[in-house]
């Protein structure tokens, strides 16, 4: 039987604040961070991430004394982050946003009316600091407490920008600026081919690099990277690592992503992005919520550890298991869902990725959405919105929910990836043969350590199978640090009954597969 071990061992886990040290100049290792599997990455809107709805009607009411998210009030929540295992921040865009044939009442994040000024909407007026200096301010905030910065650099122009600079937008036949798919407030930048990059466009991306470096990011999510030329992100990212050889590059793409979003669009599939110096990409984890076999996710795992080995500098992939693309996991299949996510995260060679309000369990149901709004800063006078994910479009409340159980795996999961730090960035990966297509079983060791994860894919009932652990007998330590239900070990063998959508983590010492 699994040694039985009080769960209160885990506290040792736990991060406990300290006071900050006095400050110092901070040394960008997002990359080598990155690149070693040990980024725990939050993606914020800046907008909704602390904003202040006194009178709990899910709008921020500015007009009546309520605050929206900005980078100032932002700063009151990074200690929470950092108690939550956080070190490293996804900033969705930041950048101006179009008002014309516009989504929402704000105007979507990704919509750019320019790429080296500020969104006037992220401005605290509490404050005499300029705009510049509160985003520097709320970055050096972040480096305090040793969390680094990601910028989100948006795909596409909005109408905006296309009217003010036509000569950057791809044309169709009738000479109309072509619209990205649904994206219909949006409008695509021509970045050129590979045979011949657009200078404009390329300038107009290494303004934007220049920009952000000069606020203090340590790296960028390229949004919808395939949609321009290999080339182009080449000599973006060389340009960029010319000023500090640690600026990481995340791109938004995916290996099962084969079309272009639009006719008249570039296409750059994942491997030539890596190539061209991306440190990592989104992989297809996302895809989790519709694969019914465990063997689905054990291949897809295979698939991005091999990644290591496939280029000539070291790549990474983020848990894409849920993003602002995905609907809420609690939406998907409940509270176990969104657990199997976490310790995923936790316990693969993945950097960890989590959405603002994943925490906590929100389902991202605003009872607004898409009703005609009583105000508007853009030409839509409804509060566009898509259903179960983080709102993007409006000025919208703080990403919640009452998930208390869930918030405490949070941190424990985060602080125990800490713990195993070693393992994910070293170790060695080994599929575990299970007897139930329905139950994964992995395991990682390093140094005489190791950690045995299994898993029940079927959310709607109760799964059993015999799982074998080469070697494994019952002298060995073994901690159970995340189990609903008890597995029993036998010599080379476990014997488990897991829960609809149950994870189980042990950590094993003196043991490697």
């Amino acid at each position: 039987m699994v040694k039985r071990v009080l769960i209160a061992f885990l506290a040792v886990f736990l991060f406990i604040p300290a006071s900050f040290a006095a400050e110092t100049t901070w040394i960008n290792d997002l990359r080598t961070l990155f690149l070693s599997n040990n980024a725990v990455i939050y993606e914020i809107n800046m907008r909704t991430f602390a904003a202040q709805d006194i009178n709990k009607n899910g709008i921020i009411d500015i007009s009546e004394g309520e605050e929206s998210g900005n980078f100032l009030n932002a700063i009151g929540r990074l200690d929470e982050l950092k108690a939550l295992g956080v070190n490293t921040l996804h900033v969705m865009p930041i950048m101006a946003v179009g008002k014309t044939k516009a989504l929402g009442t704000a105007g979507s994040l990704y919509a750019a009316a320019s790429f080296t000024e500020l969104n006037p909407q992220l401005k605290s007026e509490r404050s005499a600091l300029s705009l510049e200096d509160q985003a520097i301010k709320f970055i050096n905030e972040a480096h305090k407490r040793k969390i680094r910065v990601i910028i989100d650099l948006p795909a596409c122009g909005s109408y905006d920008l296309y009217l003010k600079r036509p000569e950057l937008f791809i044309k169709d036949a009738s000479g109309q600026p072509v619209v990205p798919s649904d994206w219909t407030d949006v409008r695509i930048l021509n970045a050129g081919t590979e045979a011949n990059i657009n200078k404009d466009v390329y300038n107009l991306y290494r303004d934007f690099v220049d920009y952000v470096m000069l606020l203090g990011a340590d790296g960028i999510r390229a949004d919808v990277a395939p949609i321009k030329p290999a080339k182009f992100w080449k000599q973006l990212i060389e340009y960029s690592r010319q000023k500090d050889p640690q600026f990481m590059w995340l791109a938004e793409a995916s290996d099962s992503w084969t079309e272009p979003v639009s006719p008249g669009a570039v296409f750059t599939p994942y491997d030539k992005l890596l190539e061209a110096g991306f440190d990592g990409f989104y992989a297809s984890y996302f895809k989790m919520k519709d694969w019914r076999n465990a063997s689905e996710l054990m291949n897809h795992i295979k698939f991005t550890n091999s990644l290591r080995n496939k280029f000539s500098e070291p790549k990474a992939v983020i848990g894409s298991f849920t993003t602002h693309d995905e609907l809420s996991p609690v939406l998907i299949n409940g509270e176990a869902y969104s657990n199997m996510i976490l310790w995923l995260n936790s316990t693969l060679p993945v950097n960890g990725y989590y959405v603002d309000g994943f925490p906590t369990g929100d389902d991202y149901i605003y009872l607004w959405a898409n009703k005609k709004a009583r105000k508007t800063s853009t030409d839509d006078d409804y509060y566009f919105v898509h259903r179960g994910k983080i709102d993007i479009f409006n000025f919208s409340r703080q990403p919640g929910g009452k998930d208390t159980n869930l918030r405490r795996d949070f941190a424990m999961a985060n602080s125990f990836r800490s713990f195993i730090a070693p393992l994910l960035a070293n170790g060695k990966y080994t599929q575990l043969k299970t007897t139930n297509p329905s139950i994964f079983a992995y395991g990682l060791s390093y140094n005489k350590t190791s950690v045995l994860v299994f898993g029940n894919m079927n959310f709607r009932g109760y799964s059993e199978a015999v799982i074998k652990v080469p070697h494994y007998d019952d002298t060995l330590l073994t901690i159970p640090v995340k189990i609903d239900s008890a597995p029993v070990s036998q010599k080379g063998k476990f014997k488990v009954k897991l829960l609809p959508g149950e994870i189980q983590v042990l950590l094993v010492n003196n043991f490697e597969l």
